[in-house]
C-alpha cells in the first residue's frame, strides 16, 4: 500500500503549506493512538532542531499526544541520533524529532523512532496514516497525557559521544573547525571534540531560527574549506541541520564525502580484525571508487536504495554493522542505531590516530569517479516523466555507452523534496557532465 504522507524519513514539506499546526496535531494524536493501543501509558520523547517553526510544532504535537493520552517528555534542540540514542536509555515507547535535516528553515517535518531508536516500519507509518483520515477524539480529563522538560538531555549526549572514543585514543594536538550548520549540534558538538582534547574552532553555532543550513554546514561545504584554510587548521568536520550526516575537509582543502569516511571506518575495521567476513553496505549512489578500493581490502559492498532506512534495513538483513551514504549518512550499530554525524567524525578521528595518517593520506587510498549531480524540480514537469518513452529510451543508450567504460548512471524521485535527481558516473568527468546535462534536458522537454 503507497503511503500518503511519509516519505522515506518521516513526513516533510514547506511550513504554512503541507506542514501545518493543524497538521502536527493530528500527526500528534494519530502516532498516540498507534501507541496507546499497545500501551495504554505510553511516553514519548520530543526533540527539535533549531528553526523558528519547530515551537509552533512542538507545541501542536505535545497537544496532539496528550489528546490520545500518551504522555510528552521535550529535550529541546537536540541532534536526530540523540533523540535515537536518549529514546532507548529513557525507556519511551518513542521518539519524535522535529526537523528538515538538510532543507532549507521555511521547511520542516516530523520523523519517528521506535522503542529501539530505530524508524518506524512501513506498517507502523500506514496505520499511523489510517488514522490521520479518521476524526480526532480527545480521551477523557482523566487519561490526557502530561508533559515535562528533560533538563539534562544535552549532558547525557555528550558523555554518550565521549564514550564512543577509546581513551587509548587522544585529540591533544589536532585544531579542527566544526560547521554545527546553525543547527542542532550547536551546543554540542563542540563541547564533544573540546573535551576530548581537540582545539576547536566552532562556527555555524549561532542560530537564530531561520539561518539553519544557510550558506553553512555539510550541503555548503565551501565555507567550511575556507575556515579551514584560514585557519591553517588540521581538517574540518560539517554537521547538517539535525546531525545525522557529516562531511570533512581535509587540511589541504579536500572535501571528504561519505564514500570516503566509510572507507576510513572499514579500513580501521578490517585492520583491528573486527569486521571479520562481514561487509559494507552503501546505496545505489555510492561510488565505484569506493567499491574498488574496498575490494583490495577484500571487503564486500552491498548496495541498498538510496535512504538511511534502507541502509540500516540491508545492515540488518546482513547481519552486517557498517553502512552509509555518499552524503553522510554514516550508520555503526556498534555505537548508534541510526546515522550519527558526531560518532562517525570521532570515529574517522580514531582511524586516522590507529593508522598514523592524515586526512589527505588516507583519502588517497580510496580514489573516487567524477560524479555529476543534478536536481530537477518536480512541479515544473508533467506527472511520470521519467517514464515517458523517450526518457527510457535515452537512459538505455547512455547505459550501453556507460557500462563498458566503467560508469553508471541514476535517476529517481527524491523521497524528502520534490526534485528528481540525475546522477551520471565516469572516470571522465568531462563524460559525467555532458551525459548528465543530455538527461536533464530531455526531461525538461516535459515542463508543464
Amino acid at each position: 500500500m503507497k503511503r500518503k504522507y511519509f516519505g522515506t524519513d518521516g513526513v516533510r514539506g514547506k511550513v504554512g503549506e503541507k506542514i501545518t499546526p493543524e497538521f502536527a496535531l493530528k500527526l500528534g494524536w494519530a502516532a498516540g493512538k498507534v501507541l496507546a493501543s499497545h500501551n495504554k501509558n505510553s511516553k514519548v520523547l520530543i526533540g527539535k532542531d533549531t528553526r523558528i517553526s519547530c515551537y509552533m510544532l512542538e507545541s501542536a504535537l505535545e497537544a496532539g499526544f496528550a489528546a490520545a493520552g500518551v504522555a510528552s517528555y521535550l529535550t529541546g534542540p537536540m541532534p536526530t541520533p540523540a533523540i535515537s540514542y536518549l529514546t532507548r536509555t529513557f525507556r519511551m515507547d518513542a521518539g519524535v524529532v522535529i526537523s528538515a535535516s538538510h532543507n532549507p528553515y521555511y521547511d520542516n517535518g516530523i520523523k519517528f523512532f521506535n522503542s529501539d531508536g530505530t524508524k518506524l516500519p512501513d506498517e507502523v507509518e500506514l496505520e499511523i496514516e489510517k488514522y490521520l483520515e479518521l476524526p480526532l477524539e480527545c480521551v477523557d480529563n482523566v487519561a490526557l497525557g502530561r508533559a515535562k522538560r528533560v533538563v539534562d538531555a544535552v549532558g547525557r549526549y555528550i558523555e554518550f559521544c565521549k564514550a564512543s572514543f577509546s581513551t587509548r585514543f587522544s585529540l591533544n594536538g589536532l585544531k579542527i573547525v566544526i560547521d554545527c550548520s546553525n543547527g542542532a549540534t550547536y551546543h554540542i558538538a563542540p563541547s564533544v571534540f573540546q573535551e576530548l582534547g581537540a582545539d576547536v574552532i566552532a562556527v555555524g553555532n549561532q542560530p537564530n531560527g531561520i539561518n539553519i543550513n544557510d550558506n553553512c554546514g555539510s550541503t555548503h561545504i565551501d565555507f567550511l574549506v575556507k575556515k579551514v584554510q584560514d585557519n591553517q587548521a588540521d581538517l574540518g568536520i560539517a554537521f547538517d541541520g539535525d546531525g545525522d550526516r557529516v562531511i570533512m575537509v581535509s587540511g589541504s582543502g579536500k572535501v571528504v564525502d561519505g564514500d570516503q569516511i566509510l572507507y576510513i571506518l572499514a579500513a580501521y575495521e578490517k585492520a583491528t580484525n573486527r569486521l571479520g567476513d562481514k561487509g559494507v553496505v552503501g546505496t545505489l549512489m555510492t561510488n565505484n571508487g569506493l567499491v574498488t578500493a574496498l575490494k583490495k581490502l577484500n571487503i564486500p559492498l552491498d548496495r541498498a536504495a538510496v535512504g538511511d532506512r534502507y541502509v540500516l534495513q540491508k545492515l540488518l538483513d546482513n547481519n552486517w554493522y557498517l553502512g552509509g551514504e555518499n552524503s553522510g549518512h554514516i550508520i555503526h550499530l556498534n555505537k548508534n542505531q541510526t546515522g550519527d554525524g558526531i560518532i562517525a567524525a570521532l570515529a574517522t578521528l580514531r582511524s586516522l590516530s590507529h593508522f598514523n595518517k592524515t586526512l589527505d593520506q588516507m583519502i588517497a587510498e580510496v580514489p573516487l569517479f567524477p560524479q555529476v549531480l543534478i536536481n530537477v524540480r518536480i512541479d515544473k514537469l508533467e506527472s511520470g516523466v521519467i517514464d515517458k518513452p523517450s526518457v527510457q529510451q535515452l537512459l538505455k543508450d547512455l547505459e550501453e555507452k556507460l557500462s563498458p567504460e566503467g560508469g553508471r548512471l541514476l535517476l529517481r524521485a527524491s523521497g524528502t523534496e520534490p526534485i528528481i535527481r540525475v546522477m551520471v558516473e565516469h572516470p571522465t568527468q568531462e563524460v559525467a557532465q555532458a551525459y548528465c546535462e543530455q538527461i536533464v534536458a530531455e526531461l525538461n522537454k516535459y515542463q508543464i
